[in-house]
């Protein structure tokens, strides 16, 4: 026995950090606009990735009102900030409500799209169409906009973010009373038409 000698002991093992970061660049409709905290799809995402034991952070970087353009501006620094692994663009119905060139829309997607993935990141993007009101071949032409940007750029893809929610007959009662923002029950389905991508995306 050797008296006064320290023998250190092993430190408690510190918990791995996750594996996975997913930074979520949206919208209101990924905000929760007009809905409880906690409700929306990307805590939703939170909830079934614990479910799933898939060890993943999700930062949250929407903001309501935003445009591709203010997400091409704010991706660089939550880049930086957050390394993620996985970006997820859920972009372009604002620029589609004021009327901005679909050029535009297009460049700033694929912009944000390869700034993602020369950080290393893998890329999802999440398609949108607009009613049928902008007339249909302003409505074709916005969805194969994103199909475009995902082909030309090898970046995953969900056609239609909303799909089985407005694209359904009785698609109103989905909706606030904006008709524009899907209600709380509505999250689930989004979060059904997001799941299988995301899921790919982390393996």
């Amino acid at each position: 026995m050797l008296f006064g000698l320290h023998i250190p002991t092993h430190a408690a093992p510190q918990p791995k950090p996750p594996v996975h970061r997913i930074l979520i660049l949206g919208d209101s409709l990924s905000a929760e606009y007009g809905l409880k905290r906690g409700s929306g799809w990307v805590a939703l995402l939170e909830q079934k990735l614990s479910l799933e034991k898939i060890a993943a952070t999700v930062i949250n970087a929407s903001i309501s009102g935003d445009t591709t353009s203010g997400g091409r501006s704010r991706l660089p620094a939550l880049l930086s900030q957050h390394q993620p692994t996985l970006v997820v663009i859920e972009l372009g119905g604002n620029d589609a409500l004021r009327g901005l060139p679909l050029a535009l829309t297009q460049d700033n997607l694929s912009v944000m799209t390869r700034t993602a993935q020369q950080a290393k990141a893998d890329v999802l993007l999440l398609g949108m169409q607009v009613p049928p009101n902008y007339g249909r071949s302003y409505a074709q032409a916005f969805a194969d906009m994103y199909v475009q940007t995902a082909k030309a750029n090898r970046a995953a893809l969900v056609p239609f973010f909303l799909k089985g929610i407005a694209d359904v007959p009785d698609s109103l009662k989905w909706f606030q009373a904006d008709r524009i923002h899907p209600k709380e029950e509505a999250h689930p389905v989004i979060m059904s038409n997001v799941w299988p991508a995301i899921k790919k995306g982390l393996q």
